[in-house]
Protein backbone atom coordinates (compact mmCIF):
# COMPACT_ATOMS: atom_id res chain seq x y z
CA UNK A 1 0.00 0.00 0.00
CA UNK A 2 1.52 3.29 -1.13
CA UNK A 3 0.96 6.29 1.14
CA UNK A 4 2.26 9.44 -0.48
CA UNK A 5 2.44 13.06 0.67
CA UNK A 6 -0.58 13.83 -1.50
CA UNK A 7 -2.64 11.32 0.43
CA UNK A 8 -2.95 13.33 3.62
CA UNK A 9 -6.76 13.54 3.45
CA UNK A 10 -7.86 10.12 2.25
CA UNK A 11 -11.31 9.75 0.81
CA UNK A 12 -13.43 6.79 1.69
CA UNK A 13 -15.28 5.17 -1.16
CA UNK A 14 -18.46 3.48 0.01
CA UNK A 15 -19.12 0.40 -2.10
CA UNK A 16 -22.62 -0.07 -0.62
CA UNK A 17 -21.42 -3.37 0.76
CA UNK A 18 -22.88 -5.08 3.76
CA UNK A 19 -20.73 -5.07 6.91
CA UNK A 20 -18.82 -8.21 7.84
CA UNK A 21 -21.71 -10.10 9.43
CA UNK A 22 -19.52 -13.14 10.05
CA UNK A 23 -17.35 -11.01 12.33
CA UNK A 24 -20.50 -9.73 14.03
CA UNK A 25 -21.77 -13.28 14.53
CA UNK A 26 -18.46 -14.56 15.94
CA UNK A 27 -18.24 -11.76 18.50
CA UNK A 28 -21.89 -12.28 19.45
CA UNK A 29 -21.17 -15.96 20.12
CA UNK A 30 -18.35 -15.09 22.54
CA UNK A 31 -20.57 -12.55 24.29
CA UNK A 32 -23.25 -15.22 24.69
CA UNK A 33 -20.68 -17.61 26.17
CA UNK A 34 -19.61 -14.87 28.59
CA UNK A 35 -23.20 -14.35 29.74
CA UNK A 36 -23.67 -18.09 30.27
CA UNK A 37 -20.53 -18.47 32.38
CA UNK A 38 -21.29 -15.29 34.35
CA UNK A 39 -23.97 -17.48 35.97
CA UNK A 40 -22.07 -20.77 36.09
CA UNK A 41 -18.82 -19.44 37.56
CA UNK A 42 -20.31 -17.17 40.23
CA UNK A 43 -22.23 -19.79 42.24
CA UNK A 44 -19.92 -19.47 45.26
CA UNK A 45 -19.50 -15.70 44.99
CA UNK A 46 -23.22 -14.95 45.12
CA UNK A 47 -23.59 -17.18 48.19
CA UNK A 48 -20.58 -15.70 49.95
CA UNK A 49 -21.79 -12.11 49.48
CA UNK A 50 -25.43 -13.11 49.88
CA UNK A 51 -26.41 -11.81 46.45
CA UNK A 52 -29.34 -13.01 44.42
CA UNK A 53 -28.24 -16.05 42.41
CA UNK A 54 -28.82 -14.15 39.17
CA UNK A 55 -26.92 -11.04 40.36
CA UNK A 56 -23.99 -11.33 37.92
CA UNK A 57 -25.98 -13.06 35.19
CA UNK A 58 -28.57 -10.27 34.87
CA UNK A 59 -25.90 -7.58 34.74
CA UNK A 60 -23.80 -9.41 32.17
CA UNK A 61 -26.91 -10.22 30.12
CA UNK A 62 -27.84 -6.54 30.03
CA UNK A 63 -24.31 -5.50 29.05
CA UNK A 64 -24.11 -8.32 26.48
CA UNK A 65 -27.38 -7.36 24.78
CA UNK A 66 -26.36 -3.68 24.81
CA UNK A 67 -22.97 -4.59 23.31
CA UNK A 68 -24.56 -6.57 20.49
CA UNK A 69 -26.92 -3.67 19.75
CA UNK A 70 -23.99 -1.23 19.71
CA UNK A 71 -22.09 -3.40 17.23
CA UNK A 72 -25.14 -3.78 15.00
CA UNK A 73 -25.98 -0.07 15.15
CA UNK A 74 -22.44 1.09 14.33
CA UNK A 75 -22.20 -1.42 11.49
CA UNK A 76 -25.03 0.35 9.65
CA UNK A 77 -23.26 3.72 9.48
CA UNK A 78 -20.86 5.18 6.95
CA UNK A 79 -17.47 5.13 8.75
CA UNK A 80 -16.79 8.73 7.75
CA UNK A 81 -19.71 9.77 9.95
CA UNK A 82 -18.85 7.89 13.13
CA UNK A 83 -15.33 6.41 13.30
CA UNK A 84 -13.36 9.63 13.71
CA UNK A 85 -15.92 11.41 15.87
CA UNK A 86 -16.51 8.55 18.29
CA UNK A 87 -12.86 7.51 18.55
CA UNK A 88 -11.50 10.99 19.17
CA UNK A 89 -14.27 11.60 21.70
CA UNK A 90 -13.21 8.45 23.55
CA UNK A 91 -9.58 9.59 23.48
CA UNK A 92 -10.25 13.09 24.82
CA UNK A 93 -13.04 12.39 27.32
CA UNK A 94 -11.50 9.36 28.96
CA UNK A 95 -8.02 10.88 29.00
CA UNK A 96 -9.48 13.76 31.01
CA UNK A 97 -11.33 11.34 33.29
CA UNK A 98 -8.13 9.39 34.00
CA UNK A 99 -6.34 12.65 34.79
CA UNK A 100 -8.97 13.88 37.26
CA UNK A 101 -9.71 10.53 38.96
CA UNK A 102 -7.09 11.00 41.73
CA UNK A 103 -8.84 14.24 42.71
CA UNK A 104 -12.42 12.94 42.73
CA UNK A 105 -14.14 12.33 46.08
CA UNK A 106 -14.23 8.76 47.34
CA UNK A 107 -17.98 8.66 46.74
CA UNK A 108 -17.31 8.80 42.98
CA UNK A 109 -14.43 6.32 42.66
CA UNK A 110 -13.91 2.68 43.50
CA UNK A 111 -10.54 1.80 45.01
CA UNK A 112 -8.69 -1.44 44.32
CA UNK A 113 -5.22 -2.23 45.66
CA UNK A 114 -4.68 1.38 46.71
CA UNK A 115 -5.49 2.76 43.24
CA UNK A 116 -8.57 4.45 41.82
CA UNK A 117 -9.40 2.60 38.60
CA UNK A 118 -13.18 2.87 38.40
CA UNK A 119 -15.61 5.77 38.41
CA UNK A 120 -18.69 4.88 40.42
CA UNK A 121 -22.00 5.63 38.70
CA UNK A 122 -25.52 4.68 39.87
CA UNK A 123 -25.59 0.88 39.75
CA UNK A 124 -22.33 0.50 37.79
CA UNK A 125 -18.60 1.24 37.89
CA UNK A 126 -16.79 2.50 34.80
CA UNK A 127 -13.11 1.88 33.97
CA UNK A 128 -11.93 4.84 31.85
CA UNK A 129 -8.78 3.10 30.59
CA UNK A 130 -10.83 0.45 28.75
CA UNK A 131 -12.50 3.10 26.58
CA UNK A 132 -9.36 5.23 26.34
CA UNK A 133 -7.52 2.35 24.62
CA UNK A 134 -9.87 2.48 21.62
CA UNK A 135 -9.48 6.24 21.31
CA UNK A 136 -5.71 6.03 21.75
CA UNK A 137 -5.43 3.56 18.85
CA UNK A 138 -7.40 5.87 16.57
CA UNK A 139 -5.40 8.92 17.68
CA UNK A 140 -2.16 7.14 16.76
CA UNK A 141 -3.59 6.01 13.41
CA UNK A 142 -4.86 9.48 12.54
CA UNK A 143 -1.73 11.29 13.68
CA UNK A 144 0.71 8.79 12.13
CA UNK A 145 -0.99 9.28 8.78
CA UNK A 146 -0.75 13.06 9.01
CA UNK A 147 2.78 13.42 10.40
CA UNK A 148 4.75 10.19 10.16
CA UNK A 149 3.78 8.21 7.07
CA UNK A 150 4.33 11.20 4.77
CA UNK A 151 7.97 11.51 5.85
CA UNK A 152 10.73 9.66 3.98
CA UNK A 153 11.96 6.44 5.52
CA UNK A 154 15.61 7.38 5.09
CA UNK A 155 16.19 9.78 7.95
CA UNK A 156 18.85 10.03 10.62
CA UNK A 157 18.05 8.51 14.00
CA UNK A 158 17.97 11.99 15.54
CA UNK A 159 15.51 13.23 12.92
CA UNK A 160 13.24 10.25 13.45
CA UNK A 161 13.34 10.56 17.23
CA UNK A 162 12.47 14.27 16.96
CA UNK A 163 9.63 13.36 14.62
CA UNK A 164 8.26 10.84 17.10
CA UNK A 165 8.99 12.89 20.25
CA UNK A 166 5.37 14.15 20.65
CA UNK A 167 4.13 10.54 20.69
CA UNK A 168 6.73 9.53 23.27
CA UNK A 169 5.68 12.48 25.42
CA UNK A 170 2.01 11.54 25.12
CA UNK A 171 2.78 7.93 25.97
CA UNK A 172 4.85 8.89 29.01
CA UNK A 173 1.89 10.88 30.27
CA UNK A 174 -0.31 7.82 29.75
CA UNK A 175 2.28 5.74 31.65
CA UNK A 176 2.08 8.17 34.56
CA UNK A 177 -1.73 8.13 34.63
CA UNK A 178 -2.16 4.38 34.22
CA UNK A 179 0.96 2.76 35.69
CA UNK A 180 1.65 5.12 38.59
CA UNK A 181 -1.74 6.57 39.53
CA UNK A 182 -3.83 3.50 38.69
CA UNK A 183 -1.05 0.93 39.27
CA UNK A 184 -2.01 -0.92 36.10
CA UNK A 185 1.21 -1.93 34.35
CA UNK A 186 -0.53 -4.50 32.15
CA UNK A 187 -2.49 -1.86 30.26
CA UNK A 188 0.68 0.17 29.73
CA UNK A 189 2.44 -2.86 28.24
CA UNK A 190 -0.53 -3.43 25.93
CA UNK A 191 -0.58 0.19 24.72
CA UNK A 192 3.20 0.26 24.35
CA UNK A 193 3.27 -2.81 22.12
CA UNK A 194 0.48 -1.36 19.97
CA UNK A 195 2.41 1.92 19.64
CA UNK A 196 5.57 0.14 18.49
CA UNK A 197 3.81 -2.18 16.03
CA UNK A 198 1.83 0.66 14.46
CA UNK A 199 5.10 2.52 13.99
CA UNK A 200 6.32 -0.47 11.98
CA UNK A 201 3.40 -0.01 9.60
CA UNK A 202 3.93 3.76 9.58
CA UNK A 203 7.12 3.36 7.54
CA UNK A 204 9.74 3.93 10.22
CA UNK A 205 13.25 2.50 10.17
CA UNK A 206 14.61 -0.47 12.10
CA UNK A 207 17.04 1.62 14.14
CA UNK A 208 14.10 3.43 15.70
CA UNK A 209 12.72 0.15 16.97
CA UNK A 210 16.05 -0.82 18.48
CA UNK A 211 16.10 2.49 20.33
CA UNK A 212 12.48 2.09 21.38
CA UNK A 213 13.10 -1.46 22.53
CA UNK A 214 16.03 -0.43 24.72
CA UNK A 215 14.08 2.48 26.16
CA UNK A 216 11.02 0.29 26.80
CA UNK A 217 13.13 -2.30 28.62
CA UNK A 218 14.69 0.29 30.90
CA UNK A 219 11.31 1.90 31.56
CA UNK A 220 9.74 -1.49 32.29
CA UNK A 221 12.39 -2.26 34.91
CA UNK A 222 11.94 1.17 36.50
CA UNK A 223 8.16 0.70 36.68
CA UNK A 224 8.63 -2.68 38.38
CA UNK A 225 11.17 -1.63 40.99
CA UNK A 226 9.20 1.54 41.78
CA UNK A 227 6.25 -0.44 43.12
CA UNK A 228 6.62 -3.04 45.93
CA UNK A 229 3.52 -4.95 44.82
CA UNK A 230 5.08 -5.54 41.39
CA UNK A 231 8.31 -6.81 42.97
CA UNK A 232 6.24 -9.21 45.06
CA UNK A 233 4.54 -10.47 41.92
CA UNK A 234 7.92 -11.11 40.32
CA UNK A 235 9.06 -13.03 43.43
CA UNK A 236 5.84 -15.01 43.44
CA UNK A 237 6.20 -15.85 39.75
CA UNK A 238 9.85 -16.83 40.24
CA UNK A 239 8.91 -19.15 43.11
CA UNK A 240 6.71 -21.14 40.75
CA UNK A 241 9.10 -21.22 37.78
CA UNK A 242 12.63 -21.17 39.20
CA UNK A 243 13.00 -24.98 39.35
CA UNK A 244 12.26 -25.45 35.64
CA UNK A 245 14.41 -22.50 34.55
CA UNK A 246 17.40 -23.21 36.79
CA UNK A 247 17.40 -26.90 35.84
CA UNK A 248 18.91 -26.02 32.46
CA UNK A 249 21.35 -23.45 33.86
CA UNK A 250 24.91 -23.96 35.13
CA UNK A 251 25.28 -24.72 38.83
CA UNK A 252 26.79 -21.32 39.62
CA UNK A 253 23.67 -19.65 38.19
CA UNK A 254 21.48 -21.87 40.36
CA UNK A 255 23.47 -20.91 43.46
CA UNK A 256 23.16 -17.24 42.62
CA UNK A 257 19.50 -17.00 41.54
CA UNK A 258 17.69 -19.63 43.60
CA UNK A 259 15.53 -18.16 46.33
CA UNK A 260 14.32 -20.51 49.05
CA UNK A 261 11.19 -20.26 51.15
CA UNK A 262 9.21 -18.22 48.64
CA UNK A 263 5.48 -18.96 48.67
CA UNK A 264 4.06 -20.05 45.32
CA UNK A 265 1.30 -17.81 43.93
CA UNK A 266 -1.95 -19.09 45.39
CA UNK A 267 -4.17 -17.88 42.55
CA UNK A 268 -2.01 -19.23 39.74
CA UNK A 269 -1.63 -22.60 41.49
CA UNK A 270 -5.40 -22.96 41.73
CA UNK A 271 -5.75 -21.73 38.14
CA UNK A 272 -3.46 -24.52 36.94
CA UNK A 273 -5.39 -27.00 39.07
CA UNK A 274 -8.64 -25.88 37.46
CA UNK A 275 -7.18 -26.33 33.97
CA UNK A 276 -5.85 -29.76 34.95
CA UNK A 277 -9.20 -30.80 36.45
CA UNK A 278 -10.97 -29.95 33.21
CA UNK A 279 -9.05 -32.54 31.26
CA UNK A 280 -10.19 -33.14 27.69
CA UNK A 281 -13.95 -32.87 28.02
CA UNK A 282 -14.40 -30.93 31.28
CA UNK A 283 -16.37 -31.64 34.41
CA UNK A 284 -19.56 -30.16 32.99
CA UNK A 285 -21.06 -26.69 32.99
CA UNK A 286 -21.64 -25.47 36.59
CA UNK A 287 -19.80 -28.55 37.98
CA UNK A 288 -16.33 -27.04 38.43
CA UNK A 289 -14.75 -27.36 41.89
CA UNK A 290 -12.06 -24.66 42.04
CA UNK A 291 -14.61 -21.84 41.76
CA UNK A 292 -16.06 -22.92 45.12
CA UNK A 293 -13.91 -20.58 47.19
CA UNK A 294 -10.50 -21.74 45.96
CA UNK A 295 -10.09 -19.49 42.90
CA UNK A 296 -11.26 -15.93 43.45
CA UNK A 297 -12.07 -13.61 40.54
CA UNK A 298 -12.82 -16.73 38.51
CA UNK A 299 -15.45 -14.88 36.46
CA UNK A 300 -13.11 -11.97 35.67
CA UNK A 301 -9.34 -12.32 35.43
CA UNK A 302 -9.36 -16.15 35.68
CA UNK A 303 -12.35 -16.81 33.48
CA UNK A 304 -10.33 -18.96 31.06
CA UNK A 305 -9.31 -21.30 33.89
CA UNK A 306 -12.89 -21.56 35.15
CA UNK A 307 -14.24 -22.21 31.67
CA UNK A 308 -11.59 -24.85 30.97
CA UNK A 309 -12.42 -26.75 34.15
CA UNK A 310 -16.06 -26.98 33.12
CA UNK A 311 -15.85 -27.60 29.36
CA UNK A 312 -12.31 -29.00 29.07
CA UNK A 313 -9.65 -28.51 26.44
CA UNK A 314 -12.13 -29.31 23.67
CA UNK A 315 -14.39 -26.47 24.77
CA UNK A 316 -11.43 -24.14 25.21
CA UNK A 317 -10.24 -25.01 21.70
CA UNK A 318 -13.68 -24.09 20.35
CA UNK A 319 -13.46 -20.69 22.05
CA UNK A 320 -9.92 -20.14 20.77
CA UNK A 321 -11.00 -20.93 17.21
CA UNK A 322 -13.74 -18.30 17.47
CA UNK A 323 -11.40 -15.72 19.04
CA UNK A 324 -8.66 -16.14 16.45
CA UNK A 325 -11.22 -16.18 13.66
CA UNK A 326 -12.31 -12.75 14.90
CA UNK A 327 -8.72 -11.53 14.82
CA UNK A 328 -8.17 -13.01 11.36
CA UNK A 329 -11.25 -11.30 9.92
CA UNK A 330 -10.15 -7.96 11.35
CA UNK A 331 -6.73 -8.46 9.74
CA UNK A 332 -8.46 -9.13 6.42
CA UNK A 333 -10.43 -5.89 6.75
CA UNK A 334 -7.23 -4.02 7.64
CA UNK A 335 -5.43 -5.42 4.60
CA UNK A 336 -8.23 -4.63 2.14
CA UNK A 337 -9.29 -1.17 3.29
CA UNK A 338 -7.93 1.68 1.16
CA UNK A 339 -8.02 4.40 3.80
CA UNK A 340 -4.61 4.37 5.58
CA UNK A 341 -6.10 5.67 8.86
CA UNK A 342 -8.63 2.85 8.91
CA UNK A 343 -5.88 0.41 7.96
CA UNK A 344 -3.86 1.33 11.04
CA UNK A 345 -6.92 1.58 13.28
CA UNK A 346 -8.28 -1.88 12.47
CA UNK A 347 -4.79 -3.32 12.80
CA UNK A 348 -4.51 -1.72 16.23
CA UNK A 349 -7.86 -3.16 17.35
CA UNK A 350 -6.76 -6.65 16.31
CA UNK A 351 -3.51 -6.17 18.23
CA UNK A 352 -5.43 -5.00 21.30
CA UNK A 353 -7.43 -8.25 21.31
CA UNK A 354 -4.38 -10.46 20.73
CA UNK A 355 -2.16 -8.82 23.34
CA UNK A 356 -4.88 -8.74 26.01
CA UNK A 357 -5.61 -12.43 25.45
CA UNK A 358 -1.93 -13.40 25.57
CA UNK A 359 -1.19 -11.37 28.71
CA UNK A 360 -4.15 -12.93 30.49
CA UNK A 361 -3.62 -16.52 29.32
CA UNK A 362 0.12 -16.43 29.99
CA UNK A 363 -0.53 -14.96 33.43
CA UNK A 364 -3.10 -17.53 34.60
CA UNK A 365 -0.84 -20.35 33.39
CA UNK A 366 2.24 -19.01 35.23
CA UNK A 367 4.28 -18.20 32.12
CA UNK A 368 4.46 -14.53 33.09
CA UNK A 369 3.51 -12.69 36.29
CA UNK A 370 -0.23 -12.23 36.55
CA UNK A 371 -1.72 -8.98 35.23
CA UNK A 372 -5.25 -7.81 35.79
CA UNK A 373 -6.30 -7.64 32.14
CA UNK A 374 -9.70 -8.94 31.09
CA UNK A 375 -10.12 -11.60 28.41
CA UNK A 376 -11.75 -9.82 25.44
CA UNK A 377 -15.50 -10.61 25.16
CA UNK A 378 -15.36 -13.28 27.91
CA UNK A 379 -14.50 -11.73 31.29
CA UNK A 380 -17.29 -10.38 33.43
CA UNK A 381 -17.41 -6.60 33.45
CA UNK A 382 -19.29 -3.86 31.68
CA UNK A 383 -16.39 -1.54 30.80
CA UNK A 384 -14.35 -4.19 28.98
CA UNK A 385 -17.37 -5.59 27.14
CA UNK A 386 -18.79 -2.23 26.06
CA UNK A 387 -15.44 -0.80 24.96
CA UNK A 388 -14.75 -3.90 22.87
CA UNK A 389 -18.25 -3.67 21.39
CA UNK A 390 -17.57 -0.06 20.37
CA UNK A 391 -14.25 -1.10 18.81
CA UNK A 392 -15.79 -3.99 16.87
CA UNK A 393 -18.75 -1.82 15.82
CA UNK A 394 -16.34 0.72 14.31
CA UNK A 395 -14.46 -2.08 12.54
CA UNK A 396 -17.78 -3.38 11.15
CA UNK A 397 -18.57 0.12 9.87
CA UNK A 398 -15.16 0.25 8.17
CA UNK A 399 -15.75 -3.19 6.65
CA UNK A 400 -18.55 -1.67 4.55
CA UNK A 401 -15.94 0.19 2.50
CA UNK A 402 -14.09 -2.84 1.16
CA UNK A 403 -14.89 -5.04 -1.81
CA UNK A 404 -15.78 -8.49 -0.56
CA UNK A 405 -14.69 -10.17 -3.78
CA UNK A 406 -11.04 -9.17 -3.37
Amino acid sequence: MNFSRNNIKPKVQINNNEPDYILFLLVSILITISVMFSYSLTIYTVQYFEYNQFHFFVRQLFVGVLSILIMWGFSQFNPEKIVGRISMSLFIIFFILMAVMPFLPTSLVTESGGANRWIRLPGVSLSPVEFFKVGFIYFLSWSFHRRVMVMPKKMTLKEELLLLAPYFGTFLLVVFLVAFLQKDLGQVVLLGVILIVLLVFANRSFKVFLSLGAGALVSFVILIISAPHRINRIYSWWAMNQDGILAIMPEWVDNYLRIDELPEPYQVSNSLNAIHNGGIFGQGISLGDLKLGFLSEVHTDFVLAGITEEIGLIGLLFILIILFSIIWRIFIISRRVNNPIYHLFTLGIALMIIIAFLINSYGISGIIPIKGIAVPFLSYGGSSMLSMAIAIGLVLSISRTISKEK
